[in-house]
């Protein structure tokens, strides 16, 4: 019996779809929605990367919220409590790292524009490839 799924979200349409998969499918389940944001460039340099590492986590949670609050209301609608959490770094490494305290995974297949699309259908095929629980790709 999957209890406890995490659903990774990027705020895109494709990421919506994968929380009302998730809410629908396993509406006992406990739902975790995680945002990841990018890691700082390795062409910054690691003195400022340090410099400004707290700023990154404040600035991620600052990015995270209104999509937070979208899945918040999503799920509302269906009687669903969610938690949230966000990570900063690669978000395929955050996602499968993270999967590990969890049954499944579900996310959506690609983000909205171009970039993500491109972006986000890589970090779904590694997801899938390295998690240890099952995952969900919606489209």
């Amino acid at each position: 019996m999957i209890e406890r799924v995490l659903v990774a979200t990027d705020g895109s349409e494709m990421a919506e779809r994968a929380l009302e998969y998730a809410l629908e499918v396993h509406p006992d389940a406990e739902i975790t929605v995680l945002y990841v944001a990018g890691e700082p460039s390795p062409m910054m340099g690691r003195a400022l990367e340090m410099a400004l590492e707290d700023d990154i986590e404040e600035v991620a949670r600052e990015q995270a919220e209104p999509i937070f609050e979208s899945a918040r209301e999503l799920a509302a609608e269906r009687g669903v409590d969610i938690d949230t959490t966000v990570d900063v770094g690669s978000p395929a490494k955050s996602i499968v790292d993270r999967a590990e305290n969890f049954d499944a995974v579900v996310l959506g297949s690609h983000g909205g524009d171009l970039r993500s699309r491109l972006l986000m259908g890589n970090v779904a095929e590694r997801v899938v490839r390295g998690s240890p629980v099952p995952v969900t790709v919606v489209r």
